[in-house]
């Protein structure tokens, strides 16, 4: 198994495809044991590595707190052990952030940028997900539907076999029961993503960045892509049928994102 020491901890990774680089930055609580179907995807194309974050999977859990800088500089450190002087990089949800902090800080390392369901921080914040454990379980679970997506009422979900069976395999994803070391890297990462602000750093990208974004996500609302790209210059905004999962929902978003990246 693909493990390498870089920026100080353990980083479990791998490599897949060929074709230009791309590096793949993982959603929250994702891992590469349960998102490997999306790192398949893209390398059909690309020569993709994508890795578990810290805290995550069979990433190294060190000592928190975790800052979004840190996650930045695991990204860097990895690429500088594999030698990989720039590639592409898509992150979605979370990784969208990681993928931002990247890119605002190592602007020369990224030739192509996609940013999925995700947002910038500050005033335009993901919706604060770590207040979730906060709430009695069953207004949690209500709740998390809407998140996903504005229309998945319990009403909608009824009426719509498809919908309904995306909320059952998310909820059954995250009901998975887990040891109290993976919870705490899990919390720290939520809690690192609480404290995200790149908005006065966004026009320090310099690559063509595309920011895709669902058009009824209530995690990353689209008022967030809107900020993102009206702050990134030569960003290309697109809008897809769907919430926090569009890319699951709207068959073009995958193909517009694997096209966005693929060119030169």
């Amino acid at each position: 198994m693909p493990t390498v020491r870089a920026n100080g901890i353990d980083i479990y990774y791998e490599r897949r495809g060929t074709g230009p680089r791309l590096l793949y930055f993982q959603g929250s609580g994702q891992t590469l044991a349960k998102s490997g179907v999306m790192v398949d995807g893209f390398a059909k194309e690309f020569e993709v590595v994508a890795y578990d974050q810290r805290g995550l999977g069979m990433t190294e859990i060190p000592p928190g707190p975790y800052e979004m800088s840190d996650y930045a500089a695991d990204a860097a450190a990895l690429l500088d052990t594999l030698g990989w002087e720039s590639c592409r990089a898509v992150g979605t949800s979370f990784g969208g952030m990681v993928a931002q902090e990247f890119a605002v800080t190592w602007h020369e390392r990224v030739e192509r940028l996609a940013l999925v369901c995700t947002s910038p921080g500050g005033a335009f914040a993901s919706y604060p997900l770590h207040t979730l454990a906060d709430l009695p379980p069953e207004e949690a679970k209500a709740l998390g539907p809407k998140l996903l997506d504005g229309r998945f009422t319990p009403e909608y979900l009824a009426e719509h076999d498809d919908a309904r069976a995306l909320v059952e395999m998310i909820t059954t994803m995250q009901g998975a029961p887990v040891d109290d070391e993976t919870r705490r890297g899990e919390l720290a990462q939520l809690d690192a993503r609480s404290r995200l602000d790149v908005l006065d750093r966004l026009e320090r990208i310099t690559c063509p960045t595309l920011v895709a974004a669902g058009r009824y996500d209530h995690i990353a609302p689209p008022e967030n892509a809107e900020k993102i790209a009206a702050l990134v210059p030569h960003a290309d905004l697109r809008f897809y049928e769907g919430g926090h999962i569009f890319f699951l929902q709207d068959p073009q978003a995958i193909p517009d994102v694997m096209e966005f990246l693929a060119a030169e």
